[in-house]
């Protein structure tokens, strides 16, 4: 062998932007051998048609390989292995990017949530608002919730939560969980429900069971404590009928953000309870 031709180990590494230690690890593995070694010095040396090999190695490196599957694949030299072995692998990406896209939201969504509360109007306020389109997500849980204190509230909350664990849904999707309220039961003042619900967004993996609230004007008055929901309720419907407004929709106890950062004995909220409005039209006497 013509040693001229053959490059040192710590050749061989610096064009190809490795270390020694990972040549060495490399021959320990069997995944490349050094072309020459010399028994006396124990120095290692290379042929430069080795690249093509090291080249392969980083590429299924970079794929997501470890050296194990990576000796598998080589020794058996099998195609079919190789692909099986990708798809395996693109699975488990997508389920990594799909976590990671998840978690990205949940920060977004907390980000967003304390700066509306920030810029939110003081307890007790009533406004007129357009509102956007929103996807949710909607359970029913067996008690109502306007029949019980904090503590069977907690209770009902997990049971909401139990579902989210029974459709295999992600944890972080467990946030601002509101309720719903027929519009009779509004018109009325008769709180009853079951059902809860929470807002979620496009990357929601159970697409079907998510349904569109439309877009549209609410009456709506905010409030920073779940046992005034009732009085705050009813001034939103005097609110309503003082103000000669449609309720064209159910009522909606919204969650802005919870509170629960600087208490640790019990769940603070900030609420925005909320009717879907249209405005009456009135004859004009002089027409």
């Amino acid at each position: 062998m013509d040693m001229e031709e053959l490059l040192s180990i710590g050749d061989m590494a610096k064009i190809n932007h490795i270390t020694v230690n990972t040549l060495r690890l490399y021959d320990k593995w069997g995944l490349l051998k050094p072309a020459y070694i010399n028994h006396e010095t124990n120095y290692r040396y290379y042929d430069i048609k080795q690249n093509a090999r090291l080249d392969l190695i980083a590429y299924m490196k970079e794929l997501g390989m470890n050296l194990k599957e990576i000796k598998e694949l080589l020794d058996k030299e099998d195609l079919n292995l190789i692909e099986a072995i990708l798809i395996k692998k693109k699975a488990a990406i997508d389920q990594e990017i799909a976590e990671r896209v998840r978690q990205r939201d949940a920060i977004k969504r907390t980000i967003y949530s304390l700066e509306r509360y920030r810029k939110s109007p003081t307890p007790g306020t009533l406004t007129t608002e357009f509102i956007d389109e929103r996807s949710i997500y909607k359970a029913y849980v067996s008690k109502n919730f306007y029949d019980y204190g904090l503590d069977a509230y907690e209770m009902i909350l997990k049971e909401f939560k139990n579902n989210l664990i029974h459709e295999n849904l992600p944890e972080v999707y467990y946030c601002n969980v509101g309720t719903f309220l027929s519009k009779e039961n509004f018109l009325h003042q008769h709180f009853e429900t079951h059902t809860s619900f929470i807002f979620v967004n496009e990357h929601f993996p159970l697409k079907e069971k998510v349904e569109k609230l439309e877009s549209g004007m609410y009456a709506c008055i905010y409030l920073d404590d779940f046992m005034d929901e009732k009085e705050y309720a009813k001034r939103l419907l005097d609110y309503c009928e003082k103000n000669h407004y449609e309720i064209i929709g159910d009522y909606i106890c919204e969650v802005l953000i919870e509170l629960t950062f600087f208490n640790q004995n019990n769940r603070s909220m900030y609420l925005r309870l909320q009717v879907p409005i249209a405005f009456k039209k009135t004859l004009d006497p002089h027409q």
